[in-house]
């Protein structure tokens, strides 16, 4: 059933949905096709009825209770705390009236889904709402609440945008596919500002949209979104692998200058996004620095996105199909696959990947359905890292050295993804009685970015999950945790006992990090550690390469200059990148092998290394003559096909 209309699929859903369970319409739900009905619990029960439906018209089906059979919510709820067992520990109920959908956060999922489903079924038969059930962490991420109430209070808005993408993504093709172009918008032969325009004749894509955080101020911070093949009138959608800011911090600027369209990411992407986001608006207001946008941006970002699990096939526009694959890099990381035609052409962007399994997270993938163009990060190409037990024996060595002759150890962390790595080092060396135990200070964001974590924990390794899930411990709340509340706590610390003390931002480009570092640098006793890659040009960068002293402004006004005694270590082992032997581990792995390589996000000089590695030996090796790889300039585009 190959362009089929939506009049078609009408017809042939009525025809195939039992009388008994009340089917009233279909419309565009985003990218998928919404069927609404009046007792969707039928359906649960006979979940092959929807399967053959998606086998034949080859589109990604969602089931909704129609409006008119939907209690009231306050009966809603009524009916949940009675149908759920209270050792479930519901914290909050929420809805989503755009999808007909209770959100039940709960400590216990499991109770409040019931076993085989059971209660679930229940709670749709009796309310005709559709549950989501999260796993609620002790202290509840209030962004995620913040998400979701912006998504109840703009739900007509939200229906309309869902409308227009669908009619989008499901408008009939105007061109056959016959040519595929990549255009570099920032992130080639650099770190940061990370976007690439992928075009064919019928569509546009932008993956990614960051910025780089050591170019503030400069022309060279934004990716070059003035290309005049970027137009935002045309622009299909964004997709965006994951929530650092270098991936993710401009998309509400385009919703500034009038984009319109979908932007997709896993879930855990969406809410850590909208998280840094608002951060990095606080961050430059405290700095005094003119932001690039404002916070109902951000908000119009949340209405226009759309989540996708991993392995999820999607149209998104008529030409090309997007589905996410597990990078590794941190939580709801993504590998991007594009689909592009009937099989004209499929490219593979990793974003940042891990190919190597962590502690907090599982490796990235490498078997494709098919893949023609690679486009691959090679942040540390040509340059190897530590092993990681390795970098574990001398993160322990380096702390319980500093802890023994009564020093604080500061580790200054990305509050997504390596903060939560650190915290189940430690967790698990104190617990074997292998580091000192001491009081360890979580300030910043990353207690929020941590209840995420615990919320999506299905995203995480398996060890994690399970231990999160079914476990008696929950290695993110463990005791030796403390949460720092409020700034004013902060000298205390700083005046107080030895402890080690975990605070973003990651590279010391404000945040709480650099007010420990004020505190703390002059004193030789305590220990820097910097555990994640520091983009040149920033605080964190220039103390890596040397800096030993740099200025402060006063409250006063005044400017004092801080000298660093403090020991500065760097272990790289811990990076949630791929260096260059897990590079080169995953260009002989993955399958299918491309036939183009672009490479991109990394500096200069490893972009071209990894280049010179792959035309001038790994294609001998693996008997492909006709791989090349190029490691192209910002601004360059590059015809696929």
């Amino acid at each position: 059933m190959s362009q089929i209309t939506i009049q078609d699929m009408r017809r042939y859903i009525a025809e195939k949905l039992p009388p008994e369970v009340g089917f009233t319409r279909i419309e565009f739900e985003g990218p998928a096709i919404a069927i609404f009905v009046k007792n969707p619990e039928i359906l649960l029960d006979q979940g092959y009825i929807i399967a053959d439906i998606v086998s034949t018209i080859k589109k990604r089906i969602v089931v909704r209770p129609d409006i008119e059979v939907r209690k009231d919510e306050e009966a809603v709820e009524r009916e949940i705390l009675s149908l759920v067992p209270k050792e479930a520990g519901i914290m909050n109920i929420t809805f989503d009236p755009s999808v007909g959908e209770v959100i039940i956060e709960a400590r216990k999922p499991g109770l409040v889904i019931g076993k085989n489903g059971t209660l679930l079924k229940e709670i749709v038969k009796r309310t005709k709402w559709k549950p989501r059930i999260l796993r609620s962490p002790a202290r509840p991420s209030k962004t995620l609440r913040s998400f979701y109430s912006v998504l109840y209070h703009e739900a007509r808005e939200r229906e309309r945008i869902l409308r227009v993408i669908g009619e989008r993504a499901f408008r009939p093709p105007l061109f056959s596919v016959g040519e595929v172009t990549v255009t570099c918008l920032g992130g080639f032969r650099e770190v940061g500002r990370s976007a690439i325009l992928v075009r064919t004749k019928e569509s546009s894509v932008l993956l990614d949209c960051g910025l780089n955080p050591g170019a503030l101020g400069s022309p060279s911070a934004f990716p070059r979104l003035d290309n005049p093949q970027l137009d935002l009138s045309t622009l299909d959608a964004v997709v965006i692998t994951h929530a650092h800011l270098d991936h993710c911090a401009l998309v509400p600027y385009l919703f500034k200058y009038g984009y319109d369209g979908p932007v997709y990411c896993t879930p855990p992407t969406a809410h850590l996004m909208t998280l840094l986001q608002n951060d990095f608006l606080k961050v430059l207001g405290e700095q005094g620095r003119i932001p690039p946008y404002e916070k109902r941006h951000v908000r119009d970002a949340i209405l226009h996105t759309i989540t996708l699990g991993y392995g999820v096939v999607t149209d998104i526009t008529p030409d090309i199909k997007l589905t996410f694959y597990n990078a590794g890099h941190i939580l709801g990381s993504a590998i991007v696959h594009l689909h592009i035609g009937r099989g004209f052409h499929n490219v593979i962007y990793t974003g940042d990947f891990k190919f190597g399994k962590t502690m907090l997270l599982e490796p990235a993938a490498r078997e494709f359905p098919r893949v023609e163009t690679l486009i691959m990060e090679c942040t540390y190409g040509g340059e190897q890292v530590p092993p990681r037990p390795d970098a574990e024996a001398a993160f322990v060595s380096v702390v319980n050295e500093t802890l023994e002759k009564g020093g604080k150890v500061l580790i200054p962390v990305p509050a997504v993804g390596r903060a939560q790595e650190m915290m189940l080092v430690i967790d698990k060396y104190m617990r074997e009685g292998k580091l000192i135990e001491a009081p360890v200070y979580i300030d910043g964001m990353i207690s929020e970015a941590t209840a995420i974590h615990i919320t999506f924990s299905d995203f995480l390794a398996s060890r994690v999950r399970a231990s999160i899930q079914h476990g008696d411990t929950n290695p993110f709340e463990a005791e030796f945790f403390t949460t720092v509340d409020h700034p004013s706590e902060r000298q205390a610390i700083i005046e107080g006992g030895p402890c080690i003390i975990l605070a973003s931002s990651g590279m010391l480009e404000g945040g709480p990090s650099v007010e420990y570092l004020k505190g703390l640098a002059e004193d030789p006793r305590n220990t820097l550690i910097f555990v994640s890659y520091q983009i040149e040009g920033t605080l964190g960068g220039r103390i890596v390469r040397g800096l030993r002293e740099f200025e402060t402004r006063m409250e006063n006004g005044k400017v004092r200059i801080v000298r660093i005694n403090m020991r500065v270590e760097a272990i790289e082992g811990f990076t949630g990148h791929s260096d260059d032997r897990q590079l080169r581990a995953f260009l002989y792995n993955i399958q299918p092998k491309p036939r183009l390589i672009l490479l991109g996000h990394g500096e200069k000089s490893r972009c071209l290394k990894m280049e010179e590695f792959i035309n001038s030996s790994l294609r001998k090796k693996l008997g492909k003559p006709k791989m090349r790889a190029l490691a192209p300039s910002v601004l360059e585009t590059i015809r696929l096909a």
